[in-house]
């Protein structure tokens, strides 16, 4: 993630009320009912739905760019006794190095270039074992927010082109919500998620 999206970001997280830290945002909430297993949270902000996962049974990587997000995780984690291991590192070139039952990315990928974007895509689809869900929230084509974006580096999907990617899965759920931003702009988000095939027998 590039320098400005991660100050923007680390600087909410450092000011979040407490209780309001801890809440599970819509798109977790949907979420959280896929994760099982071995689960792999690229993007994982608070970590809140890590820790969701992790009282529910998961074992959970949780891996950002902001230190304050990954420091309050690490803290949440520890007190509570939770299966999360989080990682501070540069989510463009973060080394996946093990297979998971779930990935899970949540309001991350559209802060790259499109390249980029879609080889993260990619290379997180490659790390998700045969029947297991990928869980996906972006922002879209339709969006007019940007205050969080480098000018010149980030990407808004094309949902067609998007769900191209995902040919052959099975869908579980896929829904596009609208939401007003500041001075009259849009956040259009898709979130998709999808069961990679098994492999054959």
């Amino acid at each position: 993630m590039q320098n400005r999206s991660i100050e923007f970001f680390d600087r909410q997280f450092r000011s979040a009320p407490a209780a309001a830290a801890l809440k599970l945002n819509p798109f977790e909430t949907t979420a959280l009912p896929f994760l099982q297993g071995d689960v792999l949270d690229i993007g994982c902000g608070m970590g809140n739905l890590a820790c969701a996962a992790a009282a529910r049974g998961c074992r959970v990587t949780a891996v950002d760019a902001s230190p304050a997000a990954v420091a309050h995780l690490r803290q949440r984690a520890h007190e509570e006794r939770l299966a999360v291991s989080a990682i501070q590192a540069d989510l463009r070139d973060y080394p996946i190095e093990a297979d998971y039952d779930t990935v899970v990315s949540i309001g991350l990928l559209m802060f790259f270039d499109c390249p980029s974007a879609y080889r993260v895509l990619a290379e997180l689809q490659q790390h998700l074992r045969p029947g297991g869900c990928f869980v996906l929230t972006v922002l879209v084509e339709g969006t007019t927010y940007d205050a969080m974006f480098e000018p010149a580096s980030h990407c808004l999907f094309q949902p067609a082109d998007l769900l191209d990617r995902f040919a052959g899965w099975e869908t579980e759920r896929c829904q596009s919500e609208d939401f007003e931003a500041p001075g009259q702009t849009l956040k259009r988000f898709l979130t998709l998620v999808a069961r990679k095939p098994r492999a054959a027998t």
